[in-house]
């Protein structure tokens, strides 16, 4: 086994986080003080050509793998993970799907933008009485044979991005008798599809440069063409989506639990006490050692989700494994950087505590740790 990662990967990553660096870190507290998505920043990484990482170049994307892709989730998750969050739900959750199912209609209309960065993609799965059965949905999407149309009503909740995108991909039902192969999914344009609606924009324990929304379809009227894939075809369609969705999000959980890790690292090495750095204390140097360990195993397990997920393989499990482990570290390493910065680490002019709060949510979204065991137990036979 090779724990290199590629020369090409590598330039990628260190761009990226010379950008990082330079540009995002700088404002990352301000804009979640803000409560403000910085279109700016996601002009400038279209700008690096990584709006689009896992897409195909017939597309405008720039045609890497899903390794490339974690690497550079990573990157920007570990400055600011509202940035983090709607870029991974950008690639993942808007552009991926219309890669894998589109036509060559739709990907020149639909994805082209996405991929290029001239606009922001988003997914609405989730509905307000959903929860983790994410099929139990009440949106639907009844077709007018006479229009050629179909018509969608319902409400999504928790849609990442739904404010500030140009499409949604969206699950409807289609055959309300058909359980799981009834679900469908269809492109909607928030701009131009009269009866959609963001009716919620909400404030949360932290994300908050990443909008998450409720959004409401009455009557919303969609020409066959929005159609993704055939009819039926939207459960399979999501299940395929959020194995590669939960990579995304294991990485950006890594993201985070290193910038957590660095902070709380530089602190100890040069916060004194006792006439010494509060590094060479054990209670202090095991809490580091401990965060450490934590983000390599994450790491491991992320990369080798993405690496077999690159090889075609079935990587339920491993992208499972990977979000559930890498998810929780975020949060444990997160809550440890705030213990090792004490009072200061409880304060907004040091970064621990956006991490802490940041990291919470990695835990819940994309499938919740307990929904990770179920589908863990299940792919073990249990």
């Amino acid at each position: 086994m090779d724990f290199e990662v590629p020369a090409e990967h590598r330039m990628m990553r260190d761009t990226v986080r010379e950008f990082c660096e330079d540009e995002i870190a700088p404002i990352a507290q301000e804009i979640e003080d803000e409560h403000r998505f910085p279109e700016e920043v996601f002009d400038s990484l279209a700008d690096l050509d990584v709006m689009g990482v896992p897409v195909s170049e017939e597309y405008g994307g720039l045609g890497g793998d899903q390794l490339m892709y974690a690497l550079i989730t990573e990157e920007l998750g570990r400055v600011s993970g509202g940035i983090g969050l709607s870029y991974a739900a950008h690639t993942s959750l808007g552009a991926k799907p219309i890669d894998l199912f589109g036509t060559n209609e739709q990907k020149e209309e639909w994805l082209r933008p996405l991929a290029e960065g001239e606009g922001i993609g988003a997914w609405a799965l989730t509905e307000p009485g959903s929860g983790s059965d994410a099929s139990d949905m009440d949106t639907t999407a009844e077709y007018d044979a006479d229009a050629g149309e179909y018509v969608l009503n319902g409400t999504k909740q928790f849609i990442t991005n739904a404010n500030v995108a140009n499409s949604i991909l969206v699950k409807a039902v289609t055959d309300p008798e058909a359980g799981y192969d009834g679900i469908s999914t269809f492109i909607v344009d928030p701009e131009n599809d009269d009866g959609f609606e963001v009716t919620t924009v909400w404030d949360k324990m932290g994300l908050n440069s990443s909008p998450t929304c409720e959004i409401a379809f009455d009557d919303v009227r969609l020409p066959a063409d929005r159609l993704l894939g055939e009819e039926g075809e939207g459960w399979t369609q999501t299940m395929k989506t959020l194995d590669g969705g939960r990579i995304s999000i294991a990485a950006l959980s890594v993201g985070l639990a290193r910038g957590a890790y660095e902070a709380a690292e530089e602190y100890a090495g040069e916060r004194e006490q006792f006439g010494k750095p509060i590094a060479k204390f054990d209670a202090v140097r095991d809490k580091i050692v401990h965060m450490h360990r934590q983000i390599e195993r994450a790491r491991l397990l992320t990369h080798k989700a993405a690496t077999r997920y690159d090889a075609g393989e079935s990587v339920t499990r491993e992208s499972a494994l990977a979000k559930l482990d890498a998810s929780e570290a975020a949060r444990e390493v997160a809550e440890e950087a705030v213990q090792t910065l004490g009072g200061y680490g409880y304060t907004t002019d040091f970064a621990p505590q956006r991490f802490y709060r940041d990291a919470k949510l990695m835990e819940i979204g994309e499938g919740t740790s307990e929904i990770q065991h179920v589908v863990i137990g299940r792919e073990l036979g249990l």
